[in-house]
């Protein structure tokens, strides 16, 4: 048995600590995509007119040391996706303790999720409380976006098994029909599909595109609709054949979307972890190239001491969403690595070590001459939670 299996009393203090500070703050935070909720920069005919000017100003605030979000009159708010990881690490919570405060915590979580929620489509989906530019795109806020419905629709599932409540599961179900009747598709082949990121771009992101098929193949599992999980097999296989010949995955098709990271690569193993274990026949045909994908990911992203990297090829750096997403994707991947759980209680003892503030919450990342110390809600301490919450209950697990 491990030094870090025997000692989970240090992530139970750190979890705590984590859960209090979020708490204080209502969940509300900075992010660092959120430069363009700047009063002063919104004051300027910038934001509806230059491109360049909203990639410039998000990135400015992205890479700088400092948090100037205070002098850019940039408020502190509530994210969805935020909101969906905490209340995951809610349930985790919910299902170590069977307590009713816990169960009330992840209900109220839920709750500001559903509030959250985008209507006027197909189905429910969720967007970001922030305007965004990307390289490919841009989404004014509140845009309904895949990645943040993706995460709502998985905490939605959980909460309905775990409650017995049918208006999470039909919430879940709807997100289903955003995917299906409002996100545009590549359709490569007749058994292949790519979803975009949002109704609207045509963009074709690995990870995105699978966490649409995540969706449909979990929802799938508990209402047991086949033809979700047909869709779901269909989504995976654009991504499984698309993966490089070291086992990995870019980021996206085109040529500037080349680059593999940390985190958008446990993105797509998580997914197809989810997808296999939902889906009749799929761990055959997407075994193989789960595999290859975490050979790649192990040997390549993390040191031997629990050292998350954000890309495969550089120390710094390093990043506090890299470390809570590996934990996440480790523990879903338990079943084909026995290696997994070992590897996530090292990064979690490391994160909790070089990451985490005294005052509780995480750092949002360790450069090669500097620490970055400001406090993303949904980006560090989200994840951080959703991480921990699930490393203890797997820590109960273990010791039961």
């Amino acid at each position: 048995m491990s030094d870090a299996r025997l000692d989970c009393s240090e992530l139970e203090l750190a979890y705590k600590r984590l859960a209090a500070w979020c708490r204080e703050r209502d969940y509300a935070g900075h992010d660092p995509f959120d430069a363009l909720n700047s009063k002063l920069f919104q004051a300027t005919p910038l934001l509806k007119t230059s491109r360049v000017a909203r990639l410039a100003w998000t990135q400015f605030f992205k890479r700088f040391p400092l948090n100037l979000r205070v002098v850019a009159r940039i408020p502190a708010e509530k994210n969805p996706k935020g909101t969906a990881l905490f209340a995951l690490a809610a349930l985790s919570s919910f299902r170590r303790e069977r307590t009713k405060e816990a169960e009330t915590e992840a209900r109220s979580l839920l709750k500001d999720l559903l509030a959250a929620r985008i209507e006027n489509l197909s189905g429910l989906a969720w967007g970001y409380n922030f305007d965004w530019q990307g390289r490919a795109f841009y989404a004014p806020r509140g845009t309904p976006m895949i990645v943040p419905t993706a995460f709502a629709a998985r905490a939605l599932v959980e909460a309905a098994r775990e409650f017995d409540d049918q208006d999470y599961l039909d919430a879940a179900r709807s997100s289903c029909d955003f995917i299906l009747k409002d996100l545009n598709r590549s359709e490569e082949t007749e058994d292949e599909i790519c979803w975009s990121y949002s109704p609207l771009d045509t963009t074709r992101v690995f990870n995105a595109s699978l966490l649409a098929a995540e969706t449909l193949a979990c929802v799938s599992e508990v209402t047991c609709e086949k033809d979700l999980c047909e869709w779901a097999l269909r989504g995976a296989r654009y991504v499984v054949r698309r993966q490089r010949a070291d086992g990995s995955w870019a980021y996206g098709a085109e040529g500037f979307q080349s680059w593999a990271d940390n985190f958008h690569t446990a993105f797509v193993l998580m997914s197809l972890s989810r997808i296999m274990r939902a889906c009749a026949g799929a761990r055959a045909e997407f075994i193989n190239a789960t595999r290859r994908g975490t050979e790649f990911w192990r040997e390549n992203f993390f040191l031997a001491d629990g050292w998350p990297k954000y890309y495969h090829d550089r120390l710094y750096p390093v990043d506090a969403h890299s470390a809570g997403a590996a934990i996440v994707a480790l523990l879903e991947l338990r079943e084909i690595d026995d290696g997994a759980l070992e590897l996530a209680q090292k990064i979690a003892h490391w994160s909790v070590r070089h990451l985490q503030d005294a005052r509780g919450f995480f750092y949002y990342q360790r450069r090669r001459t500097h620490t970055v110390r400001t406090p993303y809600m949904r980006w560090s301490q989200a994840w951080m939670m959703y991480a921990l919450g699930r490393m203890l209950e797997e820590e109960k697990n273990l010791r039961f």
